[in-house]
């Protein structure tokens, strides 16, 4: 019937196929198999959670983003719409709106009267180069030597004057 090489071919062939089944069965059913997959779903489901967090993270700073906009928007229009009723009942004395000074003028001009500012100085300049400079030690010391005190006139005296 059969051929001693085809049995034992396929003898072989069930031997591992059976040893591969039980090995992959008892990995399955083994303790550590099942801690092995209980942690795997643990770190599947924090993988999820942080990336439903940084979405939600995204979202928000997004729609902060969008309510600025629209408080910078209003407060814009509330600025303007002050401006020009004051422009209007002040007889132009009133402030500026901000669309008249958006049209002002170049923004890297730099005005006249800022453009020759000196920074200020960490000392007092000297009006003489013979007066002492204000980190001088003796700077605002008068040492002049007091004169020498009278001596106290005695009752007599006092009394016969």
């Amino acid at each position: 019937m059969y051929s001693l090489t085809i049995v034992a071919a396929s003898a072989v062939v069930a031997l591992l196929a059976g040893l591969g089944l039980g090995l992959l069965l008892g990995r399955r059913g083994s303790a550590e198999g099942k801690k092995y997959r209980e942690v795997e779903r643990k770190l599947d489901q924090v993988i999820q959670d942080k990336r439903a967090y940084e979405d939600e993270v995204v979202d928000h700073f997004a729609k902060t983003a969008k309510l600025l906009n629209s408080l910078t928007d209003s407060y814009r229009d509330v600025h303007n719409h002050l401006a020009t009723g004051a422009a209007t009942l002040c007889q132009g004395q009133g402030p500026i709106s901000l669309e008249r000074l958006q049209s002002a003028g170049d923004d890297a001009e730099i005005p006249s009267h800022l453009a020759n500012i000196q920074p200020p100085l960490d000392y007092a300049p000297k009006s003489s180069p013979e007066e002492k400079g204000m980190l001088n030690e003796e700077f605002g010391l008068d040492r002049e030597r007091p004169a020498k005190p009278q001596p106290q006139a005695t009752i007599e005296e006092t009394e016969k004057s």
